[in-house]
């Protein structure tokens, strides 16, 4: 028991340890400036931000949205059965009936994305110089050439940078929470370890392309190594709750919240992804096809991930 004790507790300084190196590189250094580069540094770092997109899609499909699903259909299966249970004082013929038919995981999951988008709704509503934004990046990157056709179409508002940002970090607050929670869970020195790589090996890359958008969305050094700090406690604390709650039975709906919050945060993190990450990244027309290519190799690397975690 000792010995898987301070297993965890080294998978927490790990993880804290690799969140703020891989979180802190784009911002501490200079290169990754993107305002500052020009010729063949500022399309690196425009492949690298394709790349940080596609780890962005990749974490949102194969690692929150179908961890979200398979918790919201196990538990909402659980308290089916044990409804039939408390009813029926027989739980042998209500397992044969417990699939869930009703999409309840991608009704949550669409919440969380509705939920941002009011959100955001919202506050163009309140404050309507918010999107005097667009129209001047329309006049900074004036039009893309097509196939010989001319398009105005603006990028999405620079002023919505800094409140998907926002959203952005809380999703993934909510997700690493979670992650941590996981590896504290583990009964096993050899689960934990395996758990636990297979945490680090996304969240790095993940947390990377977080820096980086900070860095793009031109947020001070201070408040963007804050939230990068900020991030980083969250799967340690996830696995210190574990550890405290390791030998402790869960409560009845204890189980179903956590998978629904997890099902919001995925919504939440998709919404950002396709509606910031994406289009900013893409909306250049300079070497669209390697463009795809640097998506689809961030997408690939974590869908192998997806593999052992």
């Amino acid at each position: 028991m000792e010995s898987l004790l301070g297993v965890k507790i080294g998978c927490l300084f790990a993880l804290l340890a690799l969140t703020l190196t891989c979180g802190l590189i784009p911002i501490c250094f200079k290169w990754f400036q993107i305002d500052a580069a020009t010729g063949r540094h500022r399309r690196v770092l425009s492949f690298l931000g394709c790349i940080s997109a596609g780890v962005f899609l990749g974490a949102g499909f194969m690692h929150m949205t179908a961890e979200a699903l398979e918790g919201i259909e196990s538990e909402i299966q659980k308290f089916q059965v044990q409804n039939r249970t408390e009813i029926k004082g027989n739980s042998s013929d209500a397992t044969d009936s417990d699939h869930v038919e009703y999409p309840y995981g991608e009704l949550i999951i669409s919440l969380g994305f509705f939920s941002v988008f009011l959100l955001e709704s919202l506050a163009l509503q309140c404050c309507p110089g918010a999107a005097e934004g667009s129209t001047l990046q329309k006049e900074e990157w004036g039009g893309t050439h097509i196939f010989g056709f001319h398009s105005h179409e603006p990028l999405p508002s620079a002023s919505r940078g800094p409140l998907r940002a926002l959203v952005l970090l809380l999703s993934l607050s909510f997700h690493s929470v979670f992650e941590g929670l996981a590896v504290g869970l583990q009964p096993t020195i050899a689960a934990t370890i395996q758990l636990c790589l297979a945490v680090l090996a996304h969240k790095g890359l993940v947390v990377f392309g977080v820096g980086l958008r900070l860095v793009k969305i031109g947020t001070g050094s201070r408040w963007a190594m804050f939230s990068i700090l900020l991030l980083a406690l969250m799967s340690p604390l996830g696995l210190a709750l574990g550890l405290t709650v390791a030998g402790r039975d869960s409560g009845a709906g204890q189980g179903l919240a956590q998978a629904v919050l997890e099902g919001v945060a995925a919504g939440t993190f998709l919404y950002v992804t396709f509606l910031e990450i994406l289009p900013r990244e893409l909306a250049g027309p300079e070497a669209p096809l390697t463009k795809w290519g640097c998506v689809a190799a961030g997408f690939a690397f974590m869908a192998i991930i997806a593999l052992w975690a």
